[in-house]
Protein backbone atom coordinates (compact mmCIF):
# COMPACT_ATOMS: atom_id res chain seq x y z
CA UNK A 1 0.00 0.00 0.00
CA UNK A 2 1.16 3.22 -1.25
CA UNK A 3 0.79 6.36 1.01
CA UNK A 4 0.60 9.70 -0.20
CA UNK A 5 1.98 12.32 1.42
CA UNK A 6 1.18 16.29 1.14
CA UNK A 7 -2.08 16.07 -0.99
CA UNK A 8 -3.97 19.03 -0.54
CA UNK A 9 -7.37 19.80 -1.47
CA UNK A 10 -9.81 22.82 -0.89
CA UNK A 11 -7.41 24.93 1.05
CA UNK A 12 -8.56 27.77 2.47
CA UNK A 13 -6.70 30.82 5.43
CA UNK A 14 -7.56 29.87 8.90
CA UNK A 15 -10.08 31.94 10.38
CA UNK A 16 -8.11 32.85 13.22
CA UNK A 17 -9.37 35.90 15.51
CA UNK A 18 -7.57 39.46 14.70
CA UNK A 19 -4.07 39.37 16.38
CA UNK A 20 -4.37 35.59 17.06
CA UNK A 21 -0.66 34.04 16.86
CA UNK A 22 -1.36 30.30 16.70
CA UNK A 23 -1.47 30.65 12.81
CA UNK A 24 2.24 31.58 13.33
CA UNK A 25 3.00 28.67 15.40
CA UNK A 26 1.41 26.06 13.45
CA UNK A 27 3.53 27.67 9.77
CA UNK A 28 6.68 27.72 12.19
CA UNK A 29 6.56 24.69 13.20
CA UNK A 30 5.42 23.37 9.54
CA UNK A 31 8.07 25.53 7.57
CA UNK A 32 10.96 24.01 9.92
CA UNK A 33 10.18 20.46 8.64
CA UNK A 34 12.05 18.67 5.79
CA UNK A 35 10.48 15.90 4.23
CA UNK A 36 7.41 14.59 4.69
CA UNK A 37 4.90 14.86 8.14
CA UNK A 38 1.92 13.67 9.54
CA UNK A 39 -0.01 16.23 11.63
CA UNK A 40 -2.83 15.11 14.75
CA UNK A 41 -4.73 18.43 15.99
CA UNK A 42 -6.46 18.14 19.66
CA UNK A 43 -9.75 19.92 19.30
CA UNK A 44 -8.85 23.51 20.09
CA UNK A 45 -8.75 26.93 18.67
CA UNK A 46 -5.76 25.91 16.27
CA UNK A 47 -8.23 22.80 14.74
CA UNK A 48 -11.79 24.26 14.88
CA UNK A 49 -10.11 27.75 13.05
CA UNK A 50 -8.27 25.46 10.45
CA UNK A 51 -10.45 23.03 9.88
CA UNK A 52 -14.25 24.62 8.70
CA UNK A 53 -15.77 21.81 6.85
CA UNK A 54 -15.64 21.19 3.40
CA UNK A 55 -12.35 23.24 3.77
CA UNK A 56 -8.93 22.92 5.48
CA UNK A 57 -5.94 25.17 5.48
CA UNK A 58 -3.17 22.06 5.98
CA UNK A 59 -1.47 21.18 3.34
CA UNK A 60 -0.40 17.91 4.92
CA UNK A 61 -1.85 14.93 6.10
CA UNK A 62 -3.64 16.06 8.92
CA UNK A 63 -6.36 14.21 11.52
CA UNK A 64 -8.64 15.74 14.45
CA UNK A 65 -7.96 13.94 17.31
CA UNK A 66 -10.85 14.71 20.21
CA UNK A 67 -9.65 17.77 23.09
CA UNK A 68 -8.38 14.76 25.72
CA UNK A 69 -6.17 12.15 23.47
CA UNK A 70 -3.49 14.14 21.02
CA UNK A 71 -0.90 11.84 23.16
CA UNK A 72 -2.67 9.07 22.25
CA UNK A 73 -3.07 9.91 18.29
CA UNK A 74 0.22 10.56 17.50
CA UNK A 75 1.33 7.37 19.41
CA UNK A 76 -1.13 5.54 17.16
CA UNK A 77 -0.28 6.95 13.71
CA UNK A 78 4.09 6.38 14.93
CA UNK A 79 3.28 3.08 15.94
CA UNK A 80 1.18 2.29 12.89
CA UNK A 81 3.69 3.95 10.49
CA UNK A 82 6.84 1.61 11.93
CA UNK A 83 4.50 -1.95 11.49
CA UNK A 84 3.29 -0.84 8.19
CA UNK A 85 6.98 -0.11 7.59
CA UNK A 86 8.39 -3.57 9.06
CA UNK A 87 5.72 -5.23 6.86
CA UNK A 88 6.81 -3.45 4.15
CA UNK A 89 3.53 -2.24 3.24
CA UNK A 90 4.66 1.47 3.23
CA UNK A 91 7.06 2.91 0.48
CA UNK A 92 8.57 6.33 0.59
CA UNK A 93 11.74 7.60 0.89
CA UNK A 94 12.36 8.50 4.00
CA UNK A 95 9.96 8.10 7.04
CA UNK A 96 7.48 11.41 7.68
CA UNK A 97 8.01 13.32 11.28
CA UNK A 98 5.10 13.01 13.39
CA UNK A 99 3.83 16.12 14.86
CA UNK A 100 1.05 16.50 17.68
CA UNK A 101 -0.66 20.00 18.10
CA UNK A 102 -2.77 20.77 21.22
CA UNK A 103 -3.88 23.95 23.40
CA UNK A 104 -2.91 24.55 27.12
CA UNK A 105 -6.35 22.89 28.11
CA UNK A 106 -5.75 19.83 26.17
CA UNK A 107 -2.38 19.41 27.48
CA UNK A 108 -2.31 20.51 31.21
CA UNK A 109 -5.50 19.40 31.96
CA UNK A 110 -7.69 16.61 30.33
CA UNK A 111 -4.82 15.74 28.14
CA UNK A 112 -2.18 15.18 30.15
CA UNK A 113 -3.41 11.81 30.93
CA UNK A 114 -2.59 10.95 27.19
CA UNK A 115 0.86 13.12 26.76
CA UNK A 116 2.51 11.28 30.01
CA UNK A 117 1.41 7.74 28.01
CA UNK A 118 3.16 8.83 25.19
CA UNK A 119 6.35 10.36 26.68
CA UNK A 120 6.42 7.35 28.58
CA UNK A 121 6.22 4.71 26.24
CA UNK A 122 9.17 6.86 24.27
CA UNK A 123 7.50 7.29 20.64
CA UNK A 124 9.06 8.98 18.13
CA UNK A 125 6.72 13.06 17.90
CA UNK A 126 7.15 15.95 18.30
CA UNK A 127 4.38 17.58 21.02
CA UNK A 128 3.56 21.66 20.32
CA UNK A 129 1.55 23.13 23.07
CA UNK A 130 0.52 27.05 21.99
CA UNK A 131 -0.36 27.86 25.67
CA UNK A 132 -2.90 31.09 25.67
CA UNK A 133 -3.42 30.04 29.43
CA UNK A 134 -6.89 29.61 29.30
CA UNK A 135 -9.92 27.21 27.09
CA UNK A 136 -10.43 30.07 24.64
CA UNK A 137 -12.54 27.63 22.33
CA UNK A 138 -14.89 26.96 24.57
CA UNK A 139 -16.26 30.33 26.09
CA UNK A 140 -12.37 31.58 27.92
CA UNK A 141 -12.74 29.33 31.16
CA UNK A 142 -9.99 28.67 33.49
CA UNK A 143 -7.03 25.97 32.70
CA UNK A 144 -3.95 25.00 34.62
CA UNK A 145 -1.97 27.36 32.77
CA UNK A 146 -4.03 30.38 33.69
CA UNK A 147 -2.08 32.78 35.76
CA UNK A 148 -3.25 34.41 39.35
CA UNK A 149 -5.47 36.79 38.87
CA UNK A 150 -7.15 36.42 36.05
CA UNK A 151 -10.47 36.76 35.46
CA UNK A 152 -12.36 34.03 33.68
CA UNK A 153 -15.62 32.67 33.26
CA UNK A 154 -15.22 30.33 35.69
CA UNK A 155 -12.54 32.36 38.32
CA UNK A 156 -14.79 35.56 37.88
CA UNK A 157 -13.55 38.67 39.77
CA UNK A 158 -15.58 40.17 42.16
CA UNK A 159 -15.87 42.25 45.65
CA UNK A 160 -14.50 38.51 47.39
CA UNK A 161 -12.27 37.21 44.59
CA UNK A 162 -8.96 38.80 42.92
CA UNK A 163 -10.10 36.03 39.95
CA UNK A 164 -7.63 32.75 39.57
CA UNK A 165 -6.27 32.23 43.26
CA UNK A 166 -3.86 29.89 42.71
CA UNK A 167 -0.80 29.48 40.53
CA UNK A 168 -0.53 27.91 37.08
CA UNK A 169 1.10 24.55 36.64
CA UNK A 170 4.52 23.99 35.90
CA UNK A 171 4.30 21.79 32.74
CA UNK A 172 7.85 21.89 31.29
CA UNK A 173 8.43 20.24 34.74
CA UNK A 174 6.14 17.50 34.39
CA UNK A 175 7.35 16.85 31.01
CA UNK A 176 11.02 16.64 31.99
CA UNK A 177 10.40 14.33 34.81
CA UNK A 178 9.23 11.63 31.92
CA UNK A 179 12.77 12.24 30.80
CA UNK A 180 12.10 13.12 27.02
CA UNK A 181 14.61 13.40 24.23
CA UNK A 182 13.96 17.09 24.20
CA UNK A 183 11.86 19.83 25.59
CA UNK A 184 11.55 23.45 25.46
CA UNK A 185 9.61 26.78 25.93
CA UNK A 186 9.52 29.20 23.28
CA UNK A 187 7.63 32.20 22.55
CA UNK A 188 6.29 33.95 18.95
CA UNK A 189 7.46 37.24 20.28
CA UNK A 190 11.16 35.36 19.98
CA UNK A 191 10.71 33.91 16.56
CA UNK A 192 14.14 32.50 15.48
CA UNK A 193 14.50 31.14 18.81
CA UNK A 194 11.21 29.07 18.24
CA UNK A 195 12.48 28.20 15.05
CA UNK A 196 15.77 26.54 16.19
CA UNK A 197 14.00 25.06 18.77
CA UNK A 198 11.81 23.35 16.17
CA UNK A 199 14.35 22.25 14.24
CA UNK A 200 16.27 20.56 17.01
CA UNK A 201 13.37 18.96 18.16
CA UNK A 202 12.65 17.43 15.08
CA UNK A 203 16.60 16.13 14.30
CA UNK A 204 15.70 14.27 17.87
CA UNK A 205 15.09 11.18 17.93
CA UNK A 206 12.52 9.65 20.52
CA UNK A 207 9.68 11.68 22.37
CA UNK A 208 10.20 15.75 22.00
CA UNK A 209 8.00 18.49 23.52
CA UNK A 210 7.74 22.55 23.12
CA UNK A 211 5.35 24.52 24.97
CA UNK A 212 4.89 28.27 23.05
CA UNK A 213 3.79 31.32 24.83
CA UNK A 214 0.94 32.26 22.70
CA UNK A 215 -1.66 35.39 23.83
CA UNK A 216 -5.22 35.37 22.86
CA UNK A 217 -7.14 38.70 22.11
CA UNK A 218 -10.36 37.98 23.74
CA UNK A 219 -9.82 36.09 27.03
CA UNK A 220 -6.39 38.59 27.68
CA UNK A 221 -8.45 41.60 26.41
CA UNK A 222 -5.85 43.96 24.48
CA UNK A 223 -5.38 45.95 21.39
CA UNK A 224 -5.03 43.00 18.34
CA UNK A 225 -1.79 45.03 17.58
CA UNK A 226 -0.05 44.20 20.65
CA UNK A 227 0.14 40.64 20.16
CA UNK A 228 4.14 40.14 19.27
CA UNK A 229 4.93 43.30 22.19
CA UNK A 230 3.13 42.01 25.01
CA UNK A 231 4.29 38.02 24.13
CA UNK A 232 7.84 40.25 24.41
CA UNK A 233 7.16 41.21 27.30
CA UNK A 234 5.94 38.22 28.65
CA UNK A 235 9.52 37.23 28.66
CA UNK A 236 11.21 40.55 29.61
CA UNK A 237 9.57 40.28 32.93
CA UNK A 238 10.60 36.98 33.49
CA UNK A 239 6.97 35.60 33.35
CA UNK A 240 8.08 33.21 30.81
CA UNK A 241 11.52 32.05 30.74
CA UNK A 242 12.99 30.62 27.83
CA UNK A 243 15.19 27.12 28.42
CA UNK A 244 15.95 23.97 26.91
CA UNK A 245 16.18 20.39 28.54
CA UNK A 246 18.56 17.93 26.38
CA UNK A 247 20.33 14.60 27.84
CA UNK A 248 19.66 15.16 30.94
CA UNK A 249 20.93 18.94 31.05
CA UNK A 250 19.10 22.74 31.28
CA UNK A 251 19.85 25.14 29.36
CA UNK A 252 19.33 28.99 29.54
CA UNK A 253 17.98 30.74 26.44
CA UNK A 254 17.76 34.32 27.41
CA UNK A 255 18.33 36.78 30.29
CA UNK A 256 16.56 39.76 30.35
CA UNK A 257 19.16 43.26 30.43
CA UNK A 258 17.30 44.56 32.82
CA UNK A 259 14.53 43.04 36.05
CA UNK A 260 10.53 44.45 34.81
CA UNK A 261 8.20 44.29 37.47
CA UNK A 262 5.12 41.77 36.54
CA UNK A 263 3.35 44.47 37.29
CA UNK A 264 4.45 45.95 33.85
CA UNK A 265 3.11 42.57 31.64
CA UNK A 266 -0.27 42.81 33.64
CA UNK A 267 -1.12 46.20 33.05
CA UNK A 268 -1.40 45.53 29.07
CA UNK A 269 -3.98 42.93 29.56
CA UNK A 270 -7.56 43.59 30.28
CA UNK A 271 -7.93 40.33 32.30
CA UNK A 272 -6.43 41.74 34.95
CA UNK A 273 -7.68 45.44 35.33
CA UNK A 274 -9.84 44.28 37.95
CA UNK A 275 -6.31 44.18 39.99
CA UNK A 276 -4.98 47.59 39.64
CA UNK A 277 -9.05 49.13 41.24
CA UNK A 278 -8.13 46.91 44.41
CA UNK A 279 -7.66 48.83 47.78
CA UNK A 280 -4.82 46.04 48.64
CA UNK A 281 -3.58 45.95 45.15
CA UNK A 282 0.54 47.00 46.11
CA UNK A 283 -0.27 43.33 48.61
CA UNK A 284 -1.66 41.39 45.50
CA UNK A 285 1.49 42.63 43.37
CA UNK A 286 3.76 42.39 46.20
CA UNK A 287 2.99 38.45 46.30
CA UNK A 288 2.65 38.00 42.39
CA UNK A 289 5.92 39.59 42.18
CA UNK A 290 7.35 37.06 44.92
CA UNK A 291 6.14 33.80 42.97
CA UNK A 292 7.41 35.26 39.78
CA UNK A 293 10.71 35.89 41.17
CA UNK A 294 10.50 31.97 42.60
CA UNK A 295 9.88 30.91 39.72
CA UNK A 296 12.74 32.44 37.72
CA UNK A 297 15.23 31.49 39.88
CA UNK A 298 14.27 28.03 40.20
CA UNK A 299 15.16 28.02 36.19
CA UNK A 300 18.18 29.80 36.87
CA UNK A 301 18.88 27.66 39.83
CA UNK A 302 17.89 24.25 37.14
CA UNK A 303 20.27 25.63 34.19
CA UNK A 304 23.46 26.57 36.87
CA UNK A 305 23.35 30.29 36.72
CA UNK A 306 22.07 31.27 39.47
CA UNK A 307 24.99 33.69 40.33
CA UNK A 308 24.35 36.30 43.15
CA UNK A 309 24.24 39.15 41.70
CA UNK A 310 24.00 38.54 38.18
CA UNK A 311 20.20 38.40 37.86
CA UNK A 312 19.86 42.45 39.11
Amino acid sequence: MDIKLNTQEKVSPMTTCAGCPIGLVARTVLNSVEGPVVVTGATGCMEVTSTIYPNTSWKVPYIHSVFANAGATISGIETAWRAMAKKGKVQVEENPRFIAFAGDGGSYDIGLQALSGALERGHDFLYVVYDNEGYMNTGHQRSGATPIGSNTETTPAGKESIGKAVRRKDLMQIVVAHRPAYAATANIGFLSDFERKVKKALATKGPTFILVFSPCVPLWKYQESQTINIARLGTETNFWPLYEYEEGKYKLNYRPKKKIPVEEFYKTQGRFKHLFKREDKEEIFANIQKINDQEWQRVLELCGENIVGKDK
